[in-house]
């Protein structure tokens, strides 16, 4: 079972976000983290912090082990669009839009072994002889 983190409308556009999304698409989370920190991109941040997020999810909330953690999936959509004038020659206006981004990650890795446990005992039902 993957965890998940979203960022949406992100004040990036998608093009720009998608090209450092696919520097880190199928790696581990620490090497990931480790590549974002040194790209100089714009739209490296806001990945990092996703993933970051993400990782934070699994560890704390789902129960993985830190060390194990990979990107399964990453994917980058447009956002809404927001729509703007700016002012040129004679007078006029001329229309233009700010593109946005909604960054979605899915992390997977392995269970620690409590949370293991406590999985088993929560998906097995009780029958009736066992609750007398």
């Amino acid at each position: 079972m993957s965890v998940l983190a979203v960022a949406k409308s992100v004040k990036i556009s998608p093009r720009k976000v998608s090209q450092v999304a696919s520097l880190v698409r199928g790696r581990t989370v620490s090497d990931a983290l480790t590549i974002l920190s040194y790209t100089n991109r714009r739209g490296a941040k806001a990945v990092f912090d996703v993933i970051k997020s993400a990782s934070a999810n699994a560890t704390h909330n789902h129960g993985y082990k830190q060390e194990g953690l990979f990107i399964s999936e990453i994917t980058v959509n447009h956002g809404p669009s927001l729509k703007r004038f700016r002012p040129v020659a004679r007078g006029m206006a001329h229309p233009f839009q700010h593109q946005t981004s909604h960054i979605r990650v899915s992390v997977d890795g392995q269970l620690r072994q409590s949370a293991a446990k406590k999985k088993e005992s929560v998906a097995k039902p009780k029958t009736a002889k066992e609750t007398k």
